[in-house]
């Protein structure tokens, strides 16, 4: 499943982590399976007390498939978009902009449920989820929602870690006064002003790290912060 970018209002970038479709499955089997205890429990005890040979089983059996029947919109609506099966795969509906869902967002997931997963057997939300590319069946389409991942993806920007040449020879030695906190605070700041071209923030980083090491040197700001990273890192790879 691809993950995609959206532009708010307000000029700020939300990257969707688009829940994978295995754990959408293993959701809704984690939530069926909650059902089927639910039923299980219930026709255990009604038949205990008797109530199976009763004249109105049939109004009985209505009452007890009422939460199931609203079983869905009920804790989407009121456990911030998660089901106990979305909880415990960590994942989550929202809007398709990344803000909170409405009741009105929810409550049109839950009527075409009926065509998605009921109907159907789960068919069209498969075949919509695959085609569409933001993670969205019918009733997400409609909904202008999606189900997003809560699990954080860690790349080697989230790490201390950058490449190093197999023989590369450190400059300054000075780094080893550094913390790992401060190493990856350097590295976020570092990373993100270049991206944005930032070039006062650059330059404050360095002198950051100069004040903070002592280290004397005449190399340009992108320059000296690189080898600042790649030489801590030589130096913790050795001990």
């Amino acid at each position: 499943m691809d993950n995609f970018k959206i532009e708010t209002a307000q000029n700020i970038t939300i990257q969707q982590n688009v829940a994978p479709l295995s754990s959408r499955i293993g959701a809704f089997i984690i939530d069926m399976l909650i059902i089927g205890a639910y039923y299980a429990l219930i026709i255990y005890f009604t038949n205990a007390l008797g109530y199976l040979d009763t004249e109105n089983i049939y109004v009985l059996y209505a009452l007890i498939s009422l939460p199931v029947f609203f079983y869905s919109l009920f804790f989407e609506t009121l456990n911030n978009g998660q089901t106990p099966g979305k909880y415990f795969k960590k994942i989550r509906v929202t809007k398709i902009d990344g803000s909170k869902p409405t009741f009105g967002s929810y409550l049109i997931r839950w009527i075409l449920r009926l065509i998605d997963i009921s109907l159907a057997s789960g068919s069209i939300a498969l075949l919509t989820i695959l085609l569409n590319g933001k993670g969205q069946r019918l009733g997400d389409i409609a909904a202008g929602t999606t189900v997003i991942s809560e699990k954080k993806t860690i790349s080697i920007n989230n790490t201390l870690a950058v490449d190093i040449p197999e023989n590369y020879v450190p400059t300054f030695p000075q780094v080893t006064i550094l913390t790992d906190k401060d190493v990856q605070t350097i590295k976020e700041l570092y990373l993100k002003a270049k991206k944005n071209n930032n070039h006062k923030m650059l330059l404050k980083l360095k002198l950051k790290i100069i004040e903070i090491t002592g280290i004397n040197s005449e190399l340009n700001t992108i320059d000296f912060i690189d080898i600042v990273l790649k030489d801590y890192n030589y130096f913790t790879q050795q001990m």
